[in-house]
């Protein structure tokens, strides 16, 4: 670190020491048999303990998948769990007061916390070391835990008899014990870094490293708690090798598969948007969707470009897939035209939108072609189905405008190959072409992002894609001689209920 960067990081660990101190206040008027009851009660319910102690952590109520993976935790001598949650979920915070209350009540007696470095195992530690020194009701109840002669920062014995050592990847561990007590809880937090991820040879050393030189510190005859936490952030990781051995694990992403926040008293939608909105799709679904992806595996480049006069096109199509899943997947609907061997997306629009949302965005299309030249309005099959026909005609009278959507009833084949197969050809020779006058919409980010990222093990939404292809498709397969369905501004009237 530079000298700017050790008294910034300094300052930070000052405020978390006086932040500590203020929220741990403790009340002086209690006697001595009121402490005792409090305690003997609190160390009965996990929960409230971690509420009581640790107050500036505490301060959103937990989501249910706290609760229970605490229990698991706490009421499992021996148990073997790993939290995949997303950034911003507590899992490290959630990790230390367990285990803190494990060390207080006598339950685990060796420590071992484990990350990718020396100097993040480190970190990762500190707020354990500061709590036994500062958090004043830790020491009201407990007593003075910092001791002399075994104080250090990546290593130390608290008076309740539990030691707390911090281990980088491929330091030794071995003969690490407390006394007579081998490590009986392992922590391993960011263990997994961006560079390891790419090299699936480090990947299979370092996981080698823990079986064979961490887990191996264990006593056979001695219960052992193992917790992994991070992100799944490659395709080839460690933590997804822990999956595999864990007695249970929990993938928690930022959302769930509703599309609502899994922590709704601490991360509100707002503020949920408000972050995923100043980073890119790739990013946004490794940090918060333990979704890690590899972009340019087949759409390597997006080509941008300025579009033709709209009379120049025989004709366009906007197409729309409306993905009605329960994922939480995008809608998108494309418009677009053909010039000599190009193919132009004139209009393009993606996101995670109500149905109603989705029917506007063709509306808003029939009034930027403003009866220029024909549009073919299509959506992908099966979807027009009565709930949607209802929402149709919702719309026709809400715009005073009659569209028709007709669905694409072709026999698809799989999504994927369908998609590789109609457009990288043509992406590669720059015959697919966006609106160079989208490129820094927000729908348009999200759509680049969805191409970048798409291959055949992704789980990235795919759906701009998808609609893309399927004007493509559409574009080949009709003819301005068999153009039936083109669209027209037409005001409808009142009371009007046709579809």
């Amino acid at each position: 670190m530079s000298q700017a960067e050790d008294k910034k990081a300094l300052q930070y660990w000052v405020d978390y020491e006086k932040s500590l101190i203020k929220a741990t206040v403790v009340d002086t008027s209690e006697t001595e048999d009121q402490k005792l009851a409090r305690i003997s009660r609190l160390e009965t319910n996990h929960e409230e303990w971690f509420a009581y102690m640790f107050p500036n952590y505490y301060y959103a109520a937990p989501a249910q998948f706290h609760i229970k993976s605490s229990n698991r935790v706490i009421k499992n001598p021996e148990w073997y769990e790993v939290r995949a949650w997303s950034r911003e979920l507590a899992k490290s915070a959630r990790t230390m007061m367990e285990i803190i209350f494990l060390a207080m009540t006598g339950q685990k007696k060796s420590v071992l916390m484990i990350s990718s470095s020396e100097g993040a195992a480190i970190r990762l530690l500190k707020p354990y070391k500061i709590n036994f020194e500062k958090n004043q009701r830790l020491i009201n109840d407990y007593g003075k835990q910092e001791t002399y002669g075994e104080w250090k920062e990546d290593s130390f014995i608290i008076a309740k008899g539990c030691s707390f050592l911090a281990i980088g990847a491929g330091q030794s561990p071995r003969g690490s014990r407390n006394e007579e007590a081998r490590p009986d809880v392992v922590l391993m937090d960011d263990f997994d870094t961006d560079e390891d991820c790419r090299n699936p040879e480090t990947i299979q050393k370092k996981w080698d490293w823990f079986e064979q030189a961490v887990y191996a510190t264990r006593s056979i005859s001695n219960p052992m708690l193992v917790i992994f936490c991070g992100n799944i952030i490659g395709d080839v990781c460690c933590i997804k090798n822990a999956i595999k051995m864990a007695d249970y694990h929990e993938i928690i992403n930022i959302r769930d598969e509703k599309d609502k926040s899994t922590w709704p008293n601490k991360n509100t939608e707002e503020l949920i948007d408000r972050v995923l909105s100043k980073i890119s799709y790739a990013s946004q679904q490794k940090e918060y969707f333990n979704n890690p992806i590899v972009l340019g595996k087949v759409f390597k480049v997006i080509h941008y470009g300025k579009m033709r006069p709209l009379r120049e096109y025989k004709f366009l199509v906007s197409y729309t897939d409306p993905s009605y899943k329960k994922t939480g997947d995008t809608k998108a609907t494309a418009l677009i035209g053909k010039w000599k061997q190009e193919y132009h997306v004139i209009k393009m629009f993606c996101g995670k939108v109500t149905t109603s949302a989705m029917l506007d965005w063709n509306y808003e299309i029939m009034k930027y072609v403003n009866g220029q030249v024909p549009v073919l309005i299509y959506v992908e099959w099966p979807w027009i189905d009565e709930p949607l026909k209802k929402e149709i005609i919702s719309a026709n009278e809400r715009h005073g405008v009659t569209i028709h959507p007709k669905p694409d009833e072709r026999d698809k084949p799989d999504k994927y190959f369908r998609i590789e197969s109609a457009l990288e050809p043509l992406n590669r020779s720059a015959l697919l072409i966006f609106n160079e006058e989208l490129k820094k919409t927000e729908d348009m980010k999200t759509t680049e992002g969805q191409f970048l990222a798409l291959s055949p093990t992704s789980k990235a939404h795919d759906d701009a894609p998808d609609a893309v292809e399927g004007g493509k498709w559409i574009l080949d397969n009709k003819s301005t001689n068999n153009i039936g369905n083109v669209q027209t501004v037409n005001r409808t009237r009142g009371g009007s209920k046709k579809y």
